[in-house]
């Protein structure tokens, strides 16, 4: 699949798609009844499908103190659009002087001229341009004088069932680990880069493969059974997402211990598959306890996944 990153590095040769807007966090199974349709659609027309989105979101750009945890990153959203047979991923950079620009100018200069749509498909709440003018109905008129057809999202909602991403994040939140994956159409998955840690885990007894999070994975807090995908293949494992009080931790991180793994991975990414939920995040009065803990969530992370 083809990545644009920049308004500026779209060529002419991308120019005529059918064309998608949106954050698509998580790509969830109303994202992919979306992008179904816009393959489908694409496919008829005889030109490419195309998804645009952006980066920062435009929430996290305007209130990055509130702005919700994102289910997934744009790697993981380029993997996830491109099995369900997107084409092009054009990311946006949202900066003010973008969303400064009036609703016509996204119309004309981005739609139009750049990216010479043939068809688009967002959601009839879509807002865009400076304070939020353009609408669903101005795109909708825009298609009449520019030749391009526009459809509602709403057209290819799953029946009787609300999936968004607000909701799996409540999910998740909540611990209700099933349900979040029956909105998802998969398991609720982390994928990060290892980076090197302070090494306590090891001293412990305890090593573990330390992940960064930043905003994409705040819903979940606690210590998990999960299974983990290496390059040198699939592991199991007990996690610990979230804050490390007993150390004095502040930000959040993923901590996994692999069970029987002792090859290096600093630098490799990993995915950590979040299979169970054993218990919330505690502080302890020593170390010493803390790894009789973990040696008991170990015990009930094997039991659980055998």
């Amino acid at each position: 699949m083809q990545l644009v990153r920049g308004i500026h590095n779209i060529r002419a040769k991308d120019h005529g798609c059918v064309l998608t807007i949106g954050n698509f966090d998580g790509v969830h199974l109303g994202h992919q009844r979306v992008i179904q349709a816009l393959v489908n659609k694409a496919r008829t027309l005889n030109c490419v499908p195309a998804v645009l989105v952006f980066e920062p979101q435009p929430q996290e750009l305007f209130s990055p103190d509130t702005a919700p945890a994102r289910l997934c990153r744009l790697r993981d959203k380029y993997g996830l659009l491109e099995k369900l047979g997107v084409e092009r991923l054009i990311c946006v950079n949202f900066t003010r002087k973008f969303a400064n620009q009036s609703a016509e100018q996204f119309i004309e200069h981005l739609l139009v001229e750049k990216l010479g749509i043939k068809h688009l498909i967002v959601g009839d709440d879509f807002h865009f341009g400076k304070n939020r003018t353009g609408n669903f109905a101005m795109l909708s008129e825009a298609g009449k004088v520019f030749n391009f057809g526009v459809t509602d999202t709403a057209s290819y909602k799953l029946s009787d069932c609300r999936i968004s991403s607000t909701e799996i994040r409540k999910a998740l939140e909540q611990d209700n680990l099933s349900e979040a994956t029956s909105m998802l159409g998969r398991e609720y998955s982390i994928v990060g880069k290892v980076f090197h840690g302070d090494k306590r885990g090891r001293q412990l007894g305890f090593p573990t493969a330390n992940v960064l999070l930043k905003r994409r994975v705040s819903p979940l807090s606690g210590v998990f059974a999960v299974k983990v995908n290496t390059s040198l293949g699939q592991f199991s494992g007990v996690a610990n997402i979230g804050a490390r009080p007993t150390v004095a931790g502040l930000r959040q991180q993923l901590e996994v211990h692999i069970f029987d793994f002792d090859a290096e991975l600093y630098g490799q990414c990993i995915e950590v598959i979040i299979k169970k939920k054993i218990r919330n995040i505690m502080k302890f009065d020593t170390l010493a306890a803390l790894t009789e803990q973990i040696a008991a969530d170990s015990e009930q992370a094997k039991l659980i996944l055998k």
